[in-house]
């Protein structure tokens, strides 16, 4: 396809494709973890959870690379994948991950909303939560930033695409237990978040490692992830459930986490409209 209008349209392509391919390997996943395919109610184990999500990525880049090869007629590593001088981009969504998640549980310990109960290290399940939350990470940017966001900017404006693509974000998690309106719009400004990064750099490595260390943290310190549960290492008592702590939906639930983004999305638009173009001009 060429023209304008490819972007938008190789987006809504996609999506029967995506959800029959992606559906065939999640279905493979639970036949491999062992889940009871006759009772769906009874919880994953987090080696069951780890493995739905391993297969869910396999699928979401299959889906993506054939899509890229045949319908964009482009190289896979476009959409956003190129690693060259891409070392602190990564390491910088790490440490943002682990300094608002950090922040958020000192503050809301420090205003008596949330009060530390005990530490449960397991390393095993440590590592599952690295895996999975890598996983998860990974998906989800190479198809929201790396091929829906992309493709919006072909045929919009890049504001007007990166509005779209946090709106399907936050959209996609609508089945997400304790969700309600507040959680929608916080989702969708972590989508904003993690798109504006790439509507300057086309590079999916700083929102790639930015998503993987907020979920990872966020519940390692304790917080659902999303609404979901996920193992923590540091578990705490909620005194009351509220937009300030998040309640059951997590730290993504509370006014510290909208704070946050805003606070973050500031600095990377005037790091790359004023910063990085005085370097340039230099």
């Amino acid at each position: 396809m060429k023209g304008k209008n490819r972007g938008w349209i190789s987006v809504l392509l996609i999506i029967i494709p995506y959800l029959i391919i992606v559906g065939f390997f999640q279905f493979f996943g639970m036949l491999i973890s062992g889940k009871d395919l006759n009772d769906l109610s009874i919880p994953d184990t987090p080696i069951q959870t780890l493995i739905g999500s391993f297969f869910a990525m396999l699928g979401t880049l299959l889906v993506l690379w054939i899509f890229m090869k045949y319908v964009d007629k482009e190289k896979f590593v476009n959409l956003g994948l190129h690693i060259k001088n891409r070392k602190t981009d990564f390491i910088l969504g790490i440490v943002l991950g682990i300094v608002v998640m950090g922040i958020g549980y000192e503050l809301l310990v420090l205003l008596n909303e949330i009060s530390f109960d005990k530490i449960v290290f397991d390393p095993i399940n440590i590592l599952i939560s690295v895996a999975l939350f890598t996983c998860v990470a990974i998906m989800e940017e190479i198809l929201f930033r790396g091929y829906i966001l992309r493709n919006l900017m072909i045929s919009f404006n890049k504001y007007i695409a990166l509005i779209i693509s946090s709106l399907l974000f936050s959209l996609m998690h609508g089945m997400n237990p304790n969700m309600d309106g507040f959680s929608a719009m916080s989702l969708f400004l972590a989508g904003i978040l993690l798109g504006i990064s790439y509507i300057y750099t086309k590079n999916l490595w700083f929102p790639i490692a930015l998503h993987l260390s907020w979920n990872l943290f966020q519940t390692l310190f304790g917080f659902n992830v999303s609404g979901q549960d996920f193992y923590s290492v540091i578990e705490f008592k909620t005194q009351e459930n509220n937009l300030l702590n998040g309640g059951a939906f997590g730290m993504e639930g509370s006014i510290l986490s909208i704070i946050a983004n805003v606070l973050i999305i500031a600095g990377i638009i005037v790091y790359y409209t004023k910063y990085k173009v005085s370097l340039n001009e230099n």
